[in-house]
Order: structure tokens, then C-alpha cells, then sequence
């Protein structure tokens, strides 16, 4: 019996680690295009919609960023009632002046809740939005694409009920979901291994290729300083047809230093000065 429960142990690791290392259906070129070389010029990401211009995770600010840049990035937080709505901090506090959780709100609450006052008078009265809503405007847009970050650790059903969204709204190919955590990216391996997503990392390993194969992603966003400080990292990344993005870049030095390496994509609170300093550094883009 021992040898038995032995050998069934061993086939069951085995199918887990094969499940594990199966590759994605999409790849980073289906959604990126083609990878950067040196001196190529990446594509422009509104953090959090155009903060410059409204206030973040807002759908003014996420619309501006929708109609104008190659991706709008924002964060997705579930209600205590499993609603999922755009949001990026732990607290609502900065934003909307409540020391509570989104978590610790129903989304009935949370739609109440003023996050564009504190960035203007004009802004006044302006909601979280659901991600029902920012999908459904993504959808209205054909060439509008988002990068979806999920805060913390995420579970089998709050997937779903963000994958279900994506589904309804026709924008599978054209949402890529990220999260910093491993729990939460094994998940999506689990639930939704054809929606492709990106391992967010502050520091790449020296060698990240096993860790790509083994979370089935098909893209890191790190820092600056990662990529600068392992740029043979992003080299091998590329030769396997794996993306790199930098967050959250905001200066001209920056902007330089990732380019001249060949970074794909950057995140920016101040895409319109980016855009600008693309239009004069590589004329076309």
C-alpha cells in the first residue's frame, strides 16, 4: 500500500508541475506587438487613467487616457459584496476621505463615496467606477486596450467574477491582467490561463525565464532600476518572446535610459509629456 500511495503522490506532483509550466495561449506579440529593440521606442501606459489631466481611476481620467494611448492601466479591488471596482489604494482615506477598506464596503457604499473632489472643484461628484462600467467603455473603443492590475491576493471567485466581465464585454485579447502576487497569478493559471497576464516585480531575477515559464506570463513589469541594474535579464526575456514594461515613469532621464535598453512599454502619470518627448526622440512613433 505504501509504495502504492507512493507512486500515486509522485503522479499527481508531476501532473501538477506540468499543469504548472504549460505555456499561454497568447503571447506577449498578440498583445504587444512586436518586442523592442535598443533605441526603439515603447508604447505609452496612463497609469492609472491621465492623472495629469483627472483625477486617477476615475472614468474621466481613464477615457482621456482610452481614447489617446496605446493602453490605459488601472487597479480593480472586489467590494464586500464582490463587486469589482477601480480603485488602487488600501484605504479609501486619500481619496475620498474614509479611513475604511473598499473591501469593507458594499458597492452600494462605495458608489456614493466623492473620489474627484479632493483633485478639483470640477471634478466634484465624480465616482469609483465598477469595472463593468471602465469595460463597457473600453468596448466602445476598437482600439483601446488596458493592463488590469488585481490588488493583493485574489481567490478562484473574485477571478471569475473579473473574467466573466471581460468575456461579456468582448475584450478578451485586449485586457491583460497583472498582479505582485503569486497566489493571485497562480490563480489566474487556474481559472483563466487564456487571458493573458503579467507578473509585476520590483527587483528581476538574474535569470527570470523559469519563473516566466512556471507563472505562464507573458510579460514582468518592473522598475527602472531593475532593468539598468539586469539588462541581460531583459535581453533573454525578448529572445523568448517574453515583454518587459517599467513603472512609473515620469522624467525625461528615465524615459531615456529605459529606451535605450529596449523596454516595451512604460507606465506614466504624465503620458501627454511623454508622448511629446516620443514625437521629438523618435519621429513617426
Amino acid at each position: 500500500m505504501r509504495i502504492t500511495l507512493a507512486s500515486l503522490a509522485a503522479a499527481v506532483l508531476a501532473g501538477l508541475l506540468l499543469f504548472a509550466q504549460v505555456p499561454p495561449t497568447v503571447y506577449a506579440i498578440d498583445v504587444f506587438g512586436a518586442l523592442r529593440e535598443p533605441g526603439d521606442p515603447a508604447f505609452t501606459v496612463g497609469h492609472r487613467g491621465d492623472r495629469a489631466e483627472a483625477p486617477e481611476n476615475t472614468m474621466p481620467s481613464l477615457e482621456l487616457a482610452m481614447d489617446e494611448l496605446a493602453f490605459v492601466e488601472t487597479d480593480v479591488q472586489l467590494t464586500r459584496d464582490g463587486v469589482p471596482v477601480l480603485f488602487h489604494d488600501t484605504t479609501l482615506e486619500r481619496i475620498a476621505g474614509d479611513s475604511r477598506a473598499v473591501g469593507e464596503l458594499d458597492a452600494a457604499a462605495v458608489e456614493r463615496l466623492d473620489a474627484g473632489a479632493w483633485y478639483g472643484e470640477e471634478f466634484a461628484g465624480t465616482r469609483i467606477p465598477t469595472l463593468d462600467a471602465f469595460l463597457e467603455a473600453l468596448a466602445e473603443r476598437s482600439d483601446a486596450r488596458a493592463l488590469i492590475e488585481l490588488k493583493a491576493d485574489w481567490g478562484a471567485e473574485g477571478i471569475r467574477a473579473v473574467t466573466g466581465l471581460i468575456e461579456a464585454h468582448g475584450v478578451r485579447g485586449r485586457v491583460v491582467l497583472q498582479s505582485f502576487s503569486l497566489e493571485t497569478l497562480f490563480a489566474l493559471q487556474r481559472v483563466a490561463p487564456s487571458i493573458p497576464r503579467i507578473m509585476l516585480i520590483r527587483e528581476l531575477p538574474a535569470n527570470p525565464l523559469p519563473l516566466a515559464e512556471r507563472l505562464g506570463v507573458i510579460g514582468f513589469g518592473t522598475t527602472v532600476e531593475s532593468v539598468t541594474a539586469q539588462p541581460a535579464a531583459l535581453v533573454a526575456l525578448h529572445e523568448a518572446g517574453i515583454a518587459v514594461l517599467c513603472y512609473t515613469l515620469n522624467s525625461h532621464e528615465h524615459w531615456q535610459e529605459v529606451s535605450a535598453l529596449g523596454v516595451d512599454g512604460i507606465i506614466t502619470d504624465e503620458p501627454s509629456l511623454l508622448d511629446d518627448w516620443l514625437a521629438l526622440t523618435a519621429p513617426g512613433t
